[in-house]
């Protein structure tokens, strides 16, 4: 698989897992894709929510995983500012 189609499959899920996220008042969009991690940032209601990592790792880094084993490895969230969360 090459970079591009990684990149449009990624996109492809998270694009999948977005009306559930959106239910609650959130978003979430994709940043970027870089050495096995996939790059992600909150909106709206995610925005501080505690319950935002599970819907990180539990949610979107499980459904990437399990669709792209091969390719992605991690999944982050980073703020407005670039920082990512939790680090």
């Amino acid at each position: 698989m090459t970079y591009e189609e990684s990149i449009n499959k990624i996109k492809e899920v998270i694009e999948q897992l977005r009306p559930n996220i959106q239910m609650d008042g959130g978003d979430v969009e994709f940043v970027k894709f870089d050495d096995g991690v996939v790059y992600v940032r909150f909106k709206g209601a995610c925005i501080g929510c505690p319950a935002s990592i599970f819907t990180l790792k539990g949610g979107i880094e499980e459904a990437l995983k399990e669709q792209l084993s091969d390719v992605v490895r991690e999944v982050e969230a980073i703020e407005d500012d670039g920082d990512i969360i939790g680090h």
